[in-house]
């Protein structure tokens, strides 16, 4: 059995587990955006509007979200979706 998950959108916005390390950006959603996952990472600062840099994608993944590192697993990054610094403005 599989599941398909979704990597990016028309609009350039796309799953932090798919951004390489070193990218940029901001945090344009996440995806569900309710429930206990959800609630920990606003928790933690992961809103909409937050600046993150990747720092490390392997074996989890690991952002600077504003002024707090986080690690994460990649099953958490894929809900959380980014608008790369070259598209945000």
């Amino acid at each position: 059995m599989s599941s398909a998950r979704l990597i990016f959108t028309s609009n350039g916005v796309r799953a932090l587990s798919t951004l390489p390390s070193g990218a940029r950006g901001t945090i344009a959603r996440l995806h569900p955006p309710s429930g206990d996952r959800a609630d920990r990472l606003f928790a933690l600062g992961v809103t909409p509007g937050a600046a993150v840099t990747v720092l490390q994608t392997f074996p989890g993944v690991v952002f600077l979200c504003d002024q707090t590192e986080l690690a994460v697993e990649r099953g958490v990054a894929d809900v959380i979706f980014v608008s790369p610094a070259e598209l945000a403005r």
